[in-house]
């Protein structure tokens, strides 16, 4: 199952679930066929590298996971430890990038801010990383390698302000499904995956929308969307409408 979602730039708010047999990369190069001249956010996963047009941001809070995963238990206060000292780099920019959410920055603002603040911060942690010798098959190893391996992606975030630094939103999003897959375990048959996307994609819609998600679907059998429909009746029932915002609202 992949998710797809808007980033944070200002427009109405928007959640895909998509169901494909396996993840090879052209699953996710044909789904993303057309979008080009833009930034994608996303998990470790490779297979979005290189994807046409595409400038790719990797997530920060994933790279931040990977050391504190290291960090020993009751020893996330030793600051001599390099796990501890991996964490508090990344937590740094999270504490920039809350401040500048809490100074409603515009995006050149937010870019601006970032360059000053952040930048030096991530400078001083790729030469940290340099100096790290981890042991040969540690976790802490695998938390270096992978930051190195996606220094550029992890930088990318800095061109623009519209980028997002992490993958949060996206997390969310898939979290109620991956949260229920541990109790029914698999879908029957490929036709049933497909049928759990699409009702995801609806309810995640209309969470992401602030709408009563009962009087949201409700309100999309009663007027029963088809492939007849104008791109304009279709339109009309997306959960940014002004008509579905004034029914649905919560």
């Amino acid at each position: 199952m992949w998710l797809f979602r808007s980033g944070e730039d200002g427009l109405p708010p928007i959640v895909l679930y998509h169901y494909t047999e396996t993840r090879a990369r052209y699953n996710a190069v044909d789904f993303l066929d057309g979008f080009s001249d833009g930034y994608l956010e996303t998990d470790g996963y490779q297979g979005y590298n290189n994807l046409p047009g595409i400038r790719r941001c990797s997530c920060w809070a994933h790279t931040r996971r990977y050391f504190i995963d290291v960090v020993p238990k009751g020893k996330q206060y030793d600051y001599s430890n390099p796990a501890v000292q991996g964490v508090q780099f990344c937590s740094k920019l999270f504490e920039y990038e809350r401040r500048s959410q809490n100074k409603k920055h515009t995006f050149e603002q937010r870019k601006a801010y970032r360059l000053e603040k952040e930048k030096p911060i991530l400078d001083e942690f790729w030469s940290w990383l340099d100096e790290q010798k981890p042991r040969k098959g540690s976790r802490f190893e695998t938390a270096v390698k992978y930051a190195k391996n996606r220094k550029d992606t992890l930088m990318t975030y800095l061109e623009d302000g519209h980028c997002s630094f992490s993958n949060n939103l996206s997390e969310n999003a898939i979290r109620p499904f991956t949260v229920g897959r541990k109790n029914w375990l698999f879908s029957a048959t490929p036709k049933g995956a497909t049928a759990s996307a699409l009702v995801y994609t609806m309810i995640e819609m209309a969470k992401a929308n602030e709408l009563n998600i009962y009087k949201y679907l409700t309100y999309l059998l009663e007027h029963r969307p088809s492939e007849d429909m104008s791109d304009e009746q279709l339109e009309a029932l997306t959960p940014w409408s002004k008509e579905v915002q004034n029914v649905c609202k919560n």
